[in-house]
């Protein structure tokens, strides 16, 4: 399985921090015809935890997290529901013994890739250059709905 590397991840944040409104809206919709189902399950997540802050983070993340898997040049099939379905329950078992042990190859083995798990969790515990900071709550689902999509796009990978 292909690793997604820091450097990829660099580049992923070069392209995507440097594109205006208009041209990360026009990169948003092509990830999302190449993954309309792992789109939806990331955005209803902003529903669900009934968080409108997530919203937006949960864009910019979709497709940074897309960006840095085609910065490596990994190729994924397009994720339906009954790869979510599949992937929930256990997903959320590992997620349990995370939380309760804070030991981080739990998370860096069942998402099978620590690059992306590591820069997550420094992401949402670091302040950003402005000084602001995600409150706990905020974090926490972020770091959930996008270890989540790292998860599916890494098991998603063609050979």
């Amino acid at each position: 399985m292909k690793q997604v590397t820091f450097n990829s991840i660099e580049k992923a944040i070069e392209k995507i921090d440097n594109l205006d409104d208009d041209a990360l809206e026009l990169i948003s919709e092509a990830f999302s015809k190449e993954q309309p189902t792992l789109l939806g399950y990331v955005m209803s997540a902003a529903l669900e935890y009934k968080n409108e802050k997530l919203e937006g983070l949960l864009v910019y993340y979709f497709c940074l997290i897309t960006e840095a898997f085609k910065q490596e040049q990994i190729v994924c099939t397009e994720i339906s529901d009954d790869d979510i379905d599949a992937f929930e329950e256990p997903f959320f078992e590992m997620l349990d013994s995370y939380f309760d042990t804070d030991e981080d190859e739990i998370l860096e083995d069942f998402c099978e890739q620590a690059e992306l798990a590591r820069f997550m969790a420094m992401e949402i515990s670091v302040e950003d250059e402005d000084g602001t900071s995600l409150d706990d709550e905020t974090a926490t689902q972020l770091f959930i709905v996008t270890m989540a999509q790292v998860t599916l796009l890494s098991r998603a990978q063609k050979d």
